[in-house]
């Protein structure tokens, strides 16, 4: 397993720039470049990081009600993410969590209503795989005009092993009826307001994604009891879907007879046109779908950007491409902006839903400038765009092309 150990603490900032061509490039940049933020890179010396987000090491924070914070795209470097490397998504404050007499309650439209136990629901058969957590937000940042939210650059992803059972396994013990179409999940995070009659967050996702083999309830990561941050004692994990489809603190399932309407269901919350629209543009609701599986994308992870490469033109480079509910075709490098394109050496993904490592050794022609771009195509041929795609009011699903900077001396 790769480790590249800590972040430096410093604050970054990136500059905006459109198009392809940047009206200035710093090479302390990973490209392309993102808009002010004004947030800490923060170490575990740092009092905010004690104060705010214990357990986590190297991650930057976009906000801190709720909290939300990113990890850099050089300390994605392992294969399975650490759990002090992986990204944190709230909705909600952070729960006070008492497992003993904790439940899950399953009901709606099933002939057989449960409330479980943490040991009975432990009774089922126990699964362990790789799956990665994307948030539907990641790469917002990129969007022009802005979009609202979190300003996520590169590092709302991750991928952890997790043990639990099956979801489907769950919902058939309870008899599903026929009229079950949707599911919808509640957590245990209180409302941002502290209205305890307030729901921060309740999202959910077909039936057919829910009976899916790789999506869990789960209550171990990477070994190890959940985290607080993810979501102790029990989450859901909905693999290849927008991060806020894997509900974190379960307390109850419902299935629903129509999809589902619970806060951040609907209006414009995790949905995108239905069509293309032009930047900045005014959508009514009703031109608006729910986001299901994510695009294809990658991550260089190694080198760190940007790099001096002294007294040598070649590199071995490295990183991570995933798919939604699809798998990664390949992986493809440029040094030239595109003008040819170096394929990668892929692996197939420990599991379905994991993400898929590749690697190459770039050998530079010469001295000078260069960036790498990373251009992942996935099974079904759906390639990463170059440029920011399919602008929308809420800043989803940016795909775009991963680069860094690299300067042969």
């Amino acid at each position: 397993m790769r480790n590249n150990g800590s972040g430096n603490s410093s604050r970054r900032a990136f500059l905006k720039y459109g198009g392809l061509t940047a009206a200035a490039i710093s090479m302390d940049l990973t490209l392309p470049a993102f808009q002010n933020f004004g947030s800490e890179w923060i170490t575990y010396a740092d009092p905010l990081y004690e104060r705010i987000i214990s357990g986590k090491n190297g991650l930057r924070i976009l906000n801190n009600r709720p909290l939300n914070a990113e990890t850099p795209p050089h300390l994605l470097d392992d294969n399975i993410t650490p759990n002090d490397r992986h990204f944190v998504r709230n909705n909600g404050l952070l729960p006070q969590i008492d497992e003993t007499g904790w439940t899950l309650t399953v009901d709606g439209e099933v002939h057989t209503p449960l409330v479980l136990t943490l040991e009975q629901l432990k009774r089922f058969k126990q699964y362990t795989y790789a799956l990665q957590i994307e948030c539907g937000g990641n790469g917002r940042a990129a969007f022009n005009p802005p979009a609202k939210g979190n300003q996520w650059t590169y590092g709302a992803i991750g991928c952890a092993t997790y043990t639990g059972v099956k979801m489907k396994d769950v919902l058939r013990s309870a008899g599903l009826k026929n009229s079950a179409v949707y599911t919808g999940y509640y957590g245990e995070d209180p409302h941002l307001s502290g209205d305890r009659n307030k729901i921060s967050i309740s999202r959910g996702t077909p039936i057919s994604k829910a009976l899916d083999e790789y999506t869990l309830i789960a209550w171990e990561m990477n070994g190890q009891p959940l985290p607080k941050l993810h979501g102790f004692p029990l989450r859901v994990v909905t693999p290849g879907w927008p991060g806020s489809t894997s509900i974190k603190w379960l307390k109850r399932i419902f299935v629903r007879n129509k999809e589902h309407d619970g806060p951040k269901m609907t209006g414009y919350s995790y949905r995108v046109p239905k069509y293309m629209v032009s930047p900045g543009s005014h959508v009514p609701e009703r031109d608006m779908k729910i986001i299901e599986s994510m695009p294809v994308k990658s991550l260089i992870t190694f080198p760190k950007s940007p790099l001096s490469l002294k007294g040598k033109k070649s590199l071995l480079v490295r990183g991570h491409a995933w798919a939604g509910d699809r798998s990664v075709k390949n992986v493809h490098l440029s040094i030239n902006f595109g003008a040819s394109w170096l394929e990668t050496s892929l692996s197939a993904p420990v599991n379905p839903s994991a993400w898929q490592n590749w690697s190459t050794v770039i050998n530079f022609p010469q001295k000078g400038y260069y960036e790498v771009w990373a251009r992942a195509t996935d099974s079904a041929g759906k390639m990463q765009p170059m440029v920011v795609p399919g602008w929308n009011p809420k800043g989803y699903l940016n795909n775009a092309m991963h680069r860094i900077a690299i300067n042969v001396i």
